[in-house]
């Protein structure tokens, strides 16, 4: 076992900040996990570098990540969806862990890369992907009830991620709408967590097994936004000036899909960030031949159980002590949050990491769902069902 691992972060805003907060409160609720020293942020702004490394605990900070990742213990690539190859692959090419966010890459040839980098490094150098909601506790909780055959033969699966906060035509652009920095849009941005968990909860073969074909469909519903902090000029004399500066959006808008599984099961996915009332609605819905269950994110402490004879659901409160994780945090029904996601797949990555051991979800479930969100692509550009190999 390693003694204090010296971690390395790249990014440092949204993602920077859900797993800075999740390495702090580690060794107050989980006493177990290995020792971490925060010793470099990495970023490209020097000045909002410094505050951020401030305020999120790291002892230094770089604007160059080849300087630093073969001279830590472990890697945690957070930067836009673009930034994840190369350095993730230098890293584990020098033998240092990698934590990953999702998706994993904004291609598919991108994403073999990384994973074949990730095979050639070995077992002992876990590289992880940041599917963080397979460690809400409820979704831990049916994927027992699953494994435990309590759903009897999955016939339906279904998944949602809805979201509203580009219904504004005015919303302005973000690296997110760029195909060159993000790959994708919600497909890779959403979608990419509703595959993970379809494939987690219902992928193995002893469940509904792997889904043999596709078909997707993608739409982009505003083709262009104005650049934040751009305004409209006025004229010298008074008429209309200058118009505000805008960029294209190159991505999709929201994207549905329906899967076809190898024990003849159905499903559908879909996610969109034009859902208008809906902040951030991920669903999971599960149907077999003894019972059902589903799962909102909005509501995450909570699963909901059908099970053969009943005349509804039941809505389980998973705050229980030996409900998963949550022995470390309150008393039963003292709930956990979003923020409890990452501290909990923290908490794995880093001792698999000391005990040299290999991490789930890997860059392998990072291809795989890579693998599928580009079938959907495919599909959508070929206008027809797609084999998956």
């Amino acid at each position: 076992m390693t003694d204090t691992l010296e971690v390395g972060v790249l990014g440092y805003r949204f993602m920077g900040k859900a797993h800075a907060n999740a390495m702090a409160r580690l060794p107050m609720f989980f006493p177990d996990a290995p020792e971490i020293e925060r010793t470099v942020l990495v970023g490209r702004d020097e000045d909002a570098l410094a505050d951020a490394a401030d305020r999120f605990g790291f002892e230094s900070t770089a604007t160059d990540w080849e300087a630093v990742v073969d001279d830590i213990d472990v890697f945690y690539n957070l930067g836009p969806n673009h930034v994840h190859p190369e350095p993730s692959i230098a890293a584990l090419e020098a033998g240092t862990p990698v934590f990953c966010e999702k998706p994993l890459a904004p291609t598919l040839a991108d994403a073999e890369r990384m994973a074949e980098a990730a095979r050639e490094a070995g077992d002992d150098v876990p590289a992880g992907t940041a599917f963080n909601y397979r460690f809400v506790p409820a979704i831990q909780y049916a994927k027992g009830l699953l494994e435990d055959g309590e759903l009897g033969e999955i016939r339906h699966v279904r998944g949602r991620y809805l979201q509203d906060w580009l219904v504004d035509p005015d919303a302005p652009w973000s690296w997110r709408l760029d195909e060159e920095l993000a790959g994708s849009g919600v497909l890779g941005d959403l979608g990419a967590h509703t595959v993970d968990l379809v494939r987690f909860l219902v992928g193995d073969d002893d469940l509904a097994g792997d889904i043999e074909r596709l078909s997707g469909h993608l739409q982009t519903f505003v083709d262009e936004r104005p650049v934040e902090g751009s305004e409209e000029t006025p004229g010298e004399s008074g008429g209309d000036g200058d118009a505000v500066e805008t960029r294209p959006v190159t991505v999709d808008d929201a994207y549905a899909a329906q899967l076809e599984f190898a024990n003849g099961a159905i499903g559908t996915l879909e996610a969109s960030r034009y859902a208008t009332g809906h902040k951030n609605d991920h669903t999971i819905e599960i149907h077999g031949s003894k019972g059902s269950l589903r799962f909102s994110l909005e509501r995450l402490n909570e699963l909901e159980i059908h099970r053969e004879g009943d005349r509804g659901y039941e809505t389980i409160l998973v705050t229980d002590a030996d409900d998963p994780y949550v022995d470390h945090w309150w008393p039963p029904g003292h709930v956990l949050g979003w923020e409890h996601t990452f501290v909990h797949e923290n908490y794995e990555f880093l001792s698999a990491v000391s005990e040299g051991t290999a991490f789930e979800p890997s860059f392998e479930d990072g291809l795989a769902v890579q693998r599928l969100l580009a079938a959907i692509q495919d599909s959508d550009d070929r206008g027809e069902w797609v084999a998956l190999e």
